[in-house]
């Protein structure tokens, strides 16, 4: 995606052995499979990426397409979503308005500054009854309570997050979507340990909610060296996923 923190391209080569793999790929397929509405026959997942989830979401029934600004996701996705996978702007998506019965953004909309606008296009290539589902709160749901949180709470910007519920919520309401009951998922693999938060400290991996200095950045990786077990992962997070239906359009 345009303006997220990450380079995606560079990215790419490594980034499902980093995020879990299939185990966390599977749990995410999963809750979205659970909340689709019945009848769903066409579903577009924005930000695919790798295409990893995507590819589990698919099912008999179900043409489910994948969508990504990013060269490197894209070329992976492309070997599992044969013909299915299209480089888009999820701000700008190649399709008409009310073309798909659901849209899904999954660990998207914590990245860019510009959530309201994909929620809107969301809103503009759904069917009415149609399902938006993303996911919400990603960093706060990285915050497990333990010793490495402790360390990092102080610098956690969770409240300037742009994936929060609530202005998620909100925008969806003035885009014509209706929260429904959501889920939860395991983030498999996702459990961190000291040394390994330290490495992505320095590499700029906690971009979406940390804008310490390099000095903080050194004086946090010492902190962190600090703690026992530099090898042993802590809890996976629980991620939450949103569900919005779009409402029926009005009766002129």
């Amino acid at each position: 995606m345009g303006d997220t923190l990450l380079d995606y391209d560079a990215e790419a080569a490594h980034y499902d052995a980093t995020r879990g793999g299939v185990p966390r790929a599977a749990a995410a397929a999963d809750a979205v499979l659970r909340l689709l509405p019945p009848g769903t026959r066409t579903l577009l997942d924005v930000a695919c990426g790798t295409g990893l989830v995507t590819e589990r979401i698919a099912r008999s029934g179900l043409t489910v397409l994948g969508a990504d600004a990013a060269h490197g996701m894209l070329r992976a996705a492309a070997a599992r979503l044969p013909g299915r996978a299209v480089r888009a702007d999820a701000r700008r998506l190649p399709l008409p308005d009310a073309a798909v019965d659901a849209v899904t953004a999954v660990w998207l909309l914590h990245l860019v500054p510009f959530a309201e606008e994909i929620v809107a296009e969301a809103a503009r290539v759904l069917r009415p009854g149609g399902a938006f589902l993303t996911t919400v709160d990603k960093d706060a749901c990285h915050d497990v309570d333990s010793d490495i949180d402790a360390v990092l709470r102080p610098h956690r910007a969770a409240a300037a997050g742009s994936d929060r519920a609530e202005l998620v919520t909100a925008y969806a309401a003035a885009h014509g979507l209706d929260p429904m009951p959501g889920t939860v998922f395991t983030g498999h693999g996702q459990g961190t340990t000291p040394r390994d938060t330290a490495r992505k400290l320095r590499r700029g991996y906690y971009a979406s909610w940390f804008a310490g200095t390099p000095a903080d950045v050194d004086a946090l990786c010492a902190r962190l060296a600090g703690l026992p077990d530099q090898d042993r992962p802590r809890p996976d997070p629980a991620y939450r996923l949103a569900c919005f239906v779009r409402r029926p359009a009005a009766r002129g």
